[in-house]
């Protein structure tokens, strides 16, 4: 079978591990799992590229999203994130961003930073990389920090599920970046989320 080359500078994301439930224990994390695309957004100086987790770029889609990149004051920088259309009182719309008439109103969502002036990141655990990435996105709404929330996460998952929410992803919080998938996250979804009966009718 022909395998596509990769694009130079891409990092295939860290794939969750899907569970019945969330893990048990003060070393999780737990962050709303949005319905839309993960992007690995990157900037290299004055060049930005948003990568699918196939590698496809898809800068030319989402000007928000570049533009926010753009105007950081780093000299690179590399944003693991879900791409997602927002309705005013913050909800997703999956068929809006996938009709694609609405792709210049997609923002990010980002959860994690692997890369920043040139430091690797991805050896640091999650809470050093997410604190920072949280002062980077301090000032800006088109690409947003996904914040996490700590306590019990079968509690926190059934809340997620009340709001109609796709899901939860555990996390854990001591551990560093490893492409691929990962022990290290773990995705509950909820069973009546738009993005599981999508699934079964067949629809995606």
């Amino acid at each position: 079978m022909f395998m596509r080359p990769l694009p130079l500078g891409f990092i295939a994301p860290c794939l969750p591990t899907a569970s019945p439930k969330p893990p048990r224990g003060s070393a999780w994390v737990h962050e709303i799992k949005h319905d839309g695309y993960r992007l690995m957004a990157r900037r290299e100086g004055s060049r930005i590229r948003l990568f699918t987790r196939h590698g496809y770029d898809w800068s030319k889609r989402y000007p928000l999203i570049v533009d926010a990149l753009a105007s950081f004051r780093v000299n690179s920088i590399i944003i693991d994130g879900e791409a997602v259309w927002c309705s005013k009182d913050g909800r997703t719309d999956f068929d809006k961003l996938h009709s694609h008439a609405f792709d210049d109103e997609v923002i990010l969502y980002g959860f994690d930073l692997l890369e920043v002036n040139g430091e690797d990141y991805r050896a640091y655990p999650l809470e050093k990389r997410k604190a920072k990435l949280e002062k980077i996105l301090a000032r800006t709404q088109e690409i947003r920090f996904s914040e996490h929330l700590d306590g019990d996460g079968e509690t926190i998952f059934h809340h997620a599920c009340k709001m109609w929410l796709e899901g939860i992803v555990s996390k854990r919080r001591d551990f560093p970046y490893r492409s691929g998938r990962c022990k290290s996250w773990i995705k509950v979804k909820s069973p009546e989320s738009a993005a599981v009966l999508r699934i079964q009718d067949g629809s995606w």
